[in-house]
């Protein structure tokens, strides 16, 4: 009897340990609060506590995987990745390949920021001809106009943090951030060094996406994301890091 109880278990946890990684996407143009990236590999942040804790009620090692942003889709067509998250479908219009999308999961909001020295609201087609502070491979519908007259140019930062930083440096008067890397920043700076919101670009609501094959638990993936979202848990992590909920308008 003891032999055939150990036997059981050896094989469980044989089939445990067998048990495939979920590969998440990571693109390295991701910054705090989002993720943190060291030695090439996520360490902390909103998206990597959200993933890492979606992985463990799966049931599955997680798996990240840095990459260029422009190469993620390419990576999830091969089959390199099985979920990306902190995307919306507007995003990829031309998506190619067997996907199924999740529940919202995060209201983003892009807002054009600046110091607390110029106007506390404008409207950016009315500002003179400058630099705005972007981040490399991003689209912005809104100030694409703008670009494209010559009125407003982009200066590309590696990511949202360094935009940020290069505005507090002076290097530009406006920038583009999402909300929570504006959170994020404001947190560790005096009242009167904040960045502050001076127009609201865009709003959407974004989820995660997984890769639709037979050896990815699709359908607990989804319904995990689904229960961390009615539970509170993501509201929670994102709170922990920026000090407010934003996974709702």
């Amino acid at each position: 009897m003891r032999w055939a109880v150990a036997a059981l278990l050896g094989i469980s946890l044989n089939a445990m340990a067998a048990q495939a990684p979920l590969r998440f996407a990571v693109p390295d143009s991701w910054a705090m609060p989002m993720v943190q990236l060291q030695g090439g590999r996520p360490t902390q942040g909103i998206l990597h506590d959200v993933l890492l804790s979606l992985a463990t009620q799966v049931g599955a090692p997680a798996q990240f995987v840095v990459l260029p942003r422009a190469r993620v889709q390419s990576a999830m067509e091969h089959g390199d990745i099985d979920v990306r998250c902190y995307a919306a479908q507007s995003w990829l219009p031309n998506q190619s390949g067997d996907y199924i999308w999740s529940v919202p999961l995060w209201f983003q909001r892009d807002l054009l920021v600046s110091r607390k020295e110029q106007p506390a609201q404008i409207n950016p087609a009315q500002l003179p001809r400058q630099a705005i502070g972007t981040v490399l491979g991003y689209s912005y519908p809104t100030l694409q106009p703008l670009f494209d007259a010559d009125q407003l140019q982009r200066e590309d930062a590696r990511n949202q943090e360094q935009v940020l930083e290069k505005l507090l440096a002076g290097r530009y008067r406006y920038a583009v951030s999402n909300q929570w890397t504006l959170d994020w920043i404001n947190q560790r700076l005096l009242p009167e060094q904040q960045l502050q919101g001076v127009a609201v670009l865009q709003e959407q609501s974004i989820g995660c996406y997984v890769r639709n094959d037979p050896k990815v638990p699709v359908q607990r993936i989804l319904r995990t994301l689904l229960r961390m979202k009615m539970s509170g848990e993501i509201d929670d992590i994102i709170r922990l890091y920026t000090g407010a909920s934003s996974t709702t308008p």
